[in-house]
């Protein structure tokens, strides 16, 4: 039997500095999401968007946490809390969850989501380390907090994030693979926890398929299966134009290919999300196609 994909639109640009985000579900489908993934062998169910007021509607103060920023709190405990619902639905339906950002902070439902019933690992694609917390934020953008919240670092610690936290994801069991781009306290937070950090000077030095086998490695010890968290801006900009908070000298065309089919090769893809496909700031729709192109990849698309 083909491997089933649920898609699930999450289409929030709540915990970002730059409108249009919102819009990447819509860009991503576009660009012909399912067909790829059907030529990648699998079976994939568009289950639509989850429904997300828009962000003229909602006040970004409403619910302020117990110290420092978070803008749009409520609204993005609203929207990852129903999207870890649902993700947690398909994985216990046999299907493997593919969540269509949106901004990064969804990533929180994601992990909670598809660590619900299971030890996972997570592998995090990115140029940023998304370890910031409301303390440390200079942006009190949710965006760059994702995996701080899922691992209950620093702030996310306290009983008020209970929603946020990943219980069944282990800080030893994540890799953060392409960081180019670190806040001075986030740098601390990576440094004084147990995630294994590999910037794009490792890529740089050991090459990328030694750089994600390590990652692969992190991820699937111990564990039932791995989280791919893939931000487009983790590319290089001339590669990946359509994104809200780019950053020069991130990974090539091939290099990403060779990564995503490495955790298909891997055969541990539990859930995934591609996120921060910004159509405003795009050309032609090329940032969207690219991220098709690369979760065919990861669900096992081949050249031969």
């Amino acid at each position: 039997m083909p491997r089933r994909v649920r898609i699930l639109g999450a289409p929030t640009d709540y915990g970002a500095n730059r409108r249009g985000v919102d819009m990447g579900p819509s860009a991503i489908r576009y660009a012909d999401l399912a067909s790829e993934l059907e030529g990648a062998g699998v079976t994939p169910r568009d289950e639509g968007d989850l429904h997300v007021p828009r962000m003229e509607e909602r006040d970004p103060d409403t619910e302020e946490p117990p110290a420092g920023t978070a803008r749009f709190l409520r609204e993005t405990r609203e929207v990852c809390t129903a999207l870890a619902d649902r993700v947690a639905e398909s994985i216990d339906a046999g299907a493997t969850p593919l969540a269509l950002g949106g901004d990064h902070s969804i990533a929180i439902g994601s992990l909670v989501g598809s660590a619900r019933s299971a030890r996972i690992g997570a592998i995090w694609f990115d140029a940023h380390g998304d370890m910031n917390t409301p303390t440390t934020s200079p942006s009190g953008n949710v965006h760059g907090m994702p995996l701080a919240a899922a691992l209950g670092v620093g702030d996310f610690s306290e009983r008020t994030y209970d929603w946020a936290n990943a219980l069944g994801l282990d800080a030893s069991n994540v890799a953060l693979v392409g960081l180019r781009s670190l806040d001075d306290d986030e740098r601390d937070a990576i440094h004084d926890s147990a995630v294994q950090a590999f910037t794009m000077s490792d890529i740089d030095e050991r090459g990328i398929a030694s750089v994600v086998d390590d990652a692969l490695a992190v991820a699937t010890d111990g564990t039932d299966g791995v989280h791919v968290s893939l931000d487009l801006d983790w590319l290089d900009p001339t590669v990946a134009p359509g994104v809200g908070t780019p950053v020069r000298g991130g990974v090539t065309y091939r290099e990403a290919h060779h990564a995503m089919e490495a955790v298909a090769g891997s055969d541990a893809l539990r859930s995934m999300e591609l996120v921060e496909v910004n159509p405003v700031l795009d050309e032609q729709n090329e940032t969207a196609a690219l991220a098709v192109e690369l979760a065919a990849s990861a669900f096992g698309k081949r050249i031969l």
